[in-house]
């Protein structure tokens, strides 16, 4: 037997007698003309850490945590190694162990291929944060659910700290491409406490591995774009035409759906759901999914917007979908409805990121196109007299991410203007109030 490791990933997974750990963080994309490191998420990218937690007789252990289908985790050993047994996670293959005659391994593969445990597994092949069929949340959203692990029994790789050689050639694969891993690194080893805190211990040897993604990578085409509009301007900005794509049934049939099409219901059915190749209606910019952000309304003391997102796409319901919105007056947001917030603060003292996403059993789930294919909630802002203002576009958002896909933005010079006269509409929060209760006085007596 070798050491053994425990993987654990994070949004991921652990190690085994290693431990591989992933850690999720909001993996929005970048910025930058790569689209390989994102500012407002300097710590989305995975991590994987392995901890060798003891020693066998001929080797070591290892223990490791995004949507269906999954995660899976490729290496390559550096030796001989094998994997004797495994629990939290499976090889999908074993590999050629013809040359072993009594006690057979789990896996004999140079590179194994590890996947995460279904939902129900036995007890016996269970570890702590397995077993969620490789579907991991954010840590923002579900810190319990953003933790995978398993742990590997591993053979022929040696029994100390000088004779064990780090596994190279990671690959993480999760849905749709997009990571790529950096080579693993000793580093210090990490410590464990146990649960009534009164002792530490300490793995034997601990290496990591960073995989960090690229929407570039990811897809050639962006997957979402934002349209505008407000109380104060009849123009409705759209998205970009051709924000992801441009319609070409003349040239590839088939390629966006017509929503009033009679053939609809035999294209979708057709259609393998929750592909990642999408199938859209057709429209203007070929997005599967739009962002839509309104203006709706200016008290004396407060603004307040109202946010969609509809889902084009037929063959994608999206679960715990998130969204991740730059707006300078995120610091003085009051009140959000039907939505969870919370705040992210990439420049520590600077508070203009929030990230969004639905209530759990409510509106968590964006089912594909069609009438229930969207989700809305209202945003109330307090003023800062200091910067507040609806001119130049200083209303409209920096910038959005769905599901850590920077979404297309129309042109600052398109956003809608203020009208020349200087007109700025108040309404009186008290106001307000009274006209909702005559309104509902008035449905009652009719009633």
């Amino acid at each position: 037997m070798g050491p053994l490791f425990l993987p654990m990933i994070r949004s991921v997974s652990k190690l085994i007698s290693f431990t591989i750990l992933l850690l999720f963080g909001l993996a929005c994309t970048s910025f930058t003309a790569t689209e390989a490191y994102d500012p407002l998420d300097p710590n989305g990218n995975i991590t994987i850490k392995w901890d060798i937690i003891s020693w066998t007789p001929d080797g070591y252990v290892k223990y490791r945590h995004i949507q269906a289908p999954g995660w899976s985790l490729e290496w390559t050993w550096a030796k001989k190694e094998l994997i004797w047994n495994m629990v939290g996670g499976e090889a999908t293959e074993q590999g050629d162990c013809s040359k072993f005659k009594t006690t057979i391994p789990y896996c004999c593969k140079k590179n194994p291929t590890v996947v995460d445990l279904l939902p129900g597994t036995p007890y016996n092949q269970q570890i702590a944060n397995c077993c969620k069929g490789g579907v991991l949340t954010s840590f923002v959203q579900d810190p319990a659910n953003a933790v995978a692990s398993f742990q590997l029994s591993v053979g022929q790789a040696g029994t100390t700290n000088k004779t064990v050689r780090v596994p190279k050639n990671f690959t993480l694969n999760a849905p749709g491409p997009g990571y790529t891993c950096s080579s693993a690194n000793v580093v210090k080893p990490t410590k464990f406490v146990t649960p009534d805190k009164r002792r530490v211990t300490q793995a034997m040897m601990t290496w990591n591995v960073t995989c960090t993604y690229s929407q570039f990578l990811a897809q050639k085409t962006p997957t979402c774009c934002v349209s505008l509009s407000s109380f104060y301007n009849d123009t409705i900005v759209p998205c970009p035409t051709c924000s992801c794509g441009c319609q070409s049934n003349t040239t590839h049939p088939g390629s966006c759906v017509e929503p009033d099409s009679p053939y609809l219901a035999s294209v979708v059915s057709a259609s393998s759901k929750n592909s990642y190749m999408p199938l859209v209606q057709c429209t203007n910019h070929m997005c599967p999914i739009r962002v839509h952000w309104h203006v709706k309304l200016n008290y004396v003391e407060y603004w307040r917007v109202k946010v969609t997102v509809t889902n084009f796409n037929y063959r994608m319901n999206y679960s715990d979908w998130n969204l991740v919105v730059q707006h300078p007056n995120f610091d003085n947001l009051t009140q959000i409805f039907s939505f969870n917030y919370k705040s992210i603060t990439p420049y520590a003292t600077i508070n203009d990121t929030a990230m969004l996403w639905g209530l759990k059993f409510y509106n968590d789930f964006l089912m594909q196109a069609g009438p229930l294919g969207n989700v809305q909630s209202e945003l109330l802002f307090r003023k800062d007299q200091a910067t507040f203002t609806f001119d130049k576009g200083w209303a409209f958002p920096r910038r959005i991410y769905f599901n850590g896909d920077n979404c297309v933005m129309p042109p600052p010079d398109a956003y809608p203007s203020l009208p020349n006269s200087g007109f700025r509409q108040y309404t009186s929060l008290l106001a307000l109030i009274m006209t909702s209760l005559s309104t509902a006085a008035l449905m009652y007596v009719h009633a």
